[in-house]
């Protein structure tokens, strides 16, 4: 296994493994880990031994969302200037199945990373949230646009408005996830699976994935752009400001609706 400072990378037969690896921060997606995070999945798809790609992080979390240090002070130029977010699309160029192995919490960017993978695994102990209300923001990283497609309008609202978590079983039953499966089995069965679909006929499988995503994701484009536009807006108020101070200083936020 090969170790940069913020992933880890292995192939195992034709399955390439990237795994998360800030455990202190809970792989809090920050702009470095998220930059080396494509290139390896840029350079697995490269790599014409490689048929399908595992993301994972620890049993405790997948990611627990991105890391507000990095943005709490940013202003909303700042912020669209930085653009840090379309990092994220691409992972939408990948040709080839890409599979989230999730365990524990996956919250925030860490949800927005895995709806961005074809497939999902879980363990007994994900819990999957987008929680960027309570810091006076809304997902930017496709949350409102991929968990609406997934789980429904009024879930949606639910989480996105009012902070409401799924158990691995509810993501399942709202048909976010493919499986659940007990933690200590969570990272295997999302191998067994990518293996699988690595031994499949590789052109179907890009040319299947590509149909998918066609119907999938009509419109999605012009809704990731309203998405990104609002949540770089929101970081002209005060509330922005307020939610994620009281986030790093672990005191309850005072909103003013500014």
């Amino acid at each position: 296994m090969s170790e940069n400072s913020s992933i880890l990378t292995e192939t195992r037969a034709r399955v390439g493994l990237v795994q998360l690896n800030r455990p202190k921060q809970l792989n809090a997606l920050d702009s470095v880990l998220v930059g080396e995070l494509m290139q390896a999945l840029e350079a697995f798809d490269a790599d014409a031994e490689v048929g399908a790609i595992v993301i994972t992080g620890s049993e405790r979390a997948f990611a627990a969302g991105a890391d507000i240090k990095e943005m709490a002070g940013a202003s909303a130029v700042e912020m669209f200037v930085r653009d840090n977010i379309s990092q994220f699309d691409r992972i939408r160029q990948i040709k080839k199945p890409v599979i989230a192995a999730v365990s524990g919490w996956c919250l925030g960017g860490g949800c927005e990373l895995a709806m961005s993978c074809d497939m999902i695994v879980a363990s007994e102990s994900a819990r999957f949230g987008q929680p960027e209300i309570t810091i006076g923001v809304i997902p930017g990283a496709g949350g409102t646009q991929r968990l609406t497609r997934a789980v429904g309008k009024a879930l949606a609202m639910e989480m996105v408005l009012n902070n409401r978590t799924l158990t691995a079983e509810e993501a399942q039953h709202f048909g976010l996830v493919n499986r659940v499966v007990p933690v200590e089995r969570y990272l295997d069965e999302a191998l067994g699976l990518a293996s699988e679909v690595a031994g499949r006929a590789p052109l179907a499988l890009r040319l299947g994935k590509e149909a998918i995503n066609h119907a999938f994701e009509s419109f999605l484009t012009d809704g990731l752009t309203d998405e990104r536009r609002a949540f770089y807006l929101l970081f002209a108020s005060q509330d922005q400001k307020e939610g994620m101070a009281a986030f790093m200083e672990k005191r309850p936020a005072q909103w003013k609706g500014q």
